[in-house]
């Protein structure tokens, strides 16, 4: 094992850490540490994102049901869409993307370059939310007639970017839950990690088939994050979370911007 490998593996601990303290975001790292510390090509490196990202969510999202504060209707009309759209996104639109994609002048453009640079922008946008923070948080959840095809398109489209990308998608997510389910922020968080959960599982699953799947290893990764997840918790009793949040939003914005300089050069 050489060092990046190691250092790949602290990598899975601080993703479950902080996702421990802040309730999300973390999962925005597993796919660089994949494939810069791990050296896995991005494809792969997506889908086992995929997988990383559902086991983790899902331990804090049944640690937020035993508290009450998952609201479970709402997180299936949020993720019926979310789950149907990516995993068809990594049954078939993912392995549909051509191998090279185009040219600029002697510099090509793969479909692995294509990824990493639409995953760095997924990063810098995450970023700036974590930066601003400026959803309103609502005292008291309050009863809400569900506009089911806005909740259609927005799950669609936050499934097909978890699935070209890997990654959870909370940043949409909380938002959508704060503003069209009219959820309190805390129940908000809550519930995006059991509808994160879901649809990472199950567009893990579209990639089964497709894939390769070395699962020592996974299982090895995610066992890491789920510790430090714990961790992470432990010691949110001690530091509020969220008041990290804006620091990690600028670690995020200078890993988006280095994907993007790395990639192009």
């Amino acid at each position: 094992m050489d060092i990046t490998e190691i250092l790949g593996y602290l990598g899975a601990l601080i993703i479950g850490v902080v996702l421990g303290l802040i309730g999300g975001g973390g999962s925005i790292l597993t796919v660089p540490v994949f494939v810069y510390l791990m050296h896995i090509n991005p494809i792969t490196a997506t889908a086992y994102s995929l997988f990383v990202v559902g086991f983790s969510a899902l331990v804090g999202a049944v640690n937020n049901l035993r508290k009450g504060l998952v609201s479970l209707h709402t997180a299936i009309v949020f993720a019926v869409p979310a789950f149907i759209a990516v995993y068809t996104t990594r049954k078939y639109l993912v392995p549909a993307i051509p191998s090279y994609l185009f040219s600029i002048g002697e510099f090509t453009v793969t479909k692995e370059i294509g990824i990493m640079i639409f995953f760095a922008i997924i990063m810098l946008l995450a970023s700036i939310s974590m930066i601003k923070n400026n959803t309103k948080d609502i005292k008291h959840e309050k009863k809400v007639q569900y506009n089911y095809l806005i909740i259609l398109l927005e799950g669609a489209v936050v499934g097909v970017l978890t699935g070209i990308v890997g990654a959870g998608g909370g940043f949409l997510i909380i938002p959508a839950l704060v503003l069209l389910a009219k959820l309190p922020m805390k129940k908000a968080i809550a519930t995006s990690l059991l509808i994160i959960a879901i649809k990472s599982l199950i567009g893990f699953i579209g990639d089964v088939e497709n894939l390769d799947i070395d699962w020592p290893f996974l299982l090895t990764f995610t066992t890491i994050s789920i510790v430090g997840i714990f961790i992470g918790m432990y010691i949110s009793n001690y530091i509020e979370g969220k008041k990290l949040e804006k620091g990690f939003g600028w670690f995020v914005l200078v890993m988006g911007i280095y994907i993007i300089v790395k990639e192009l050069t």
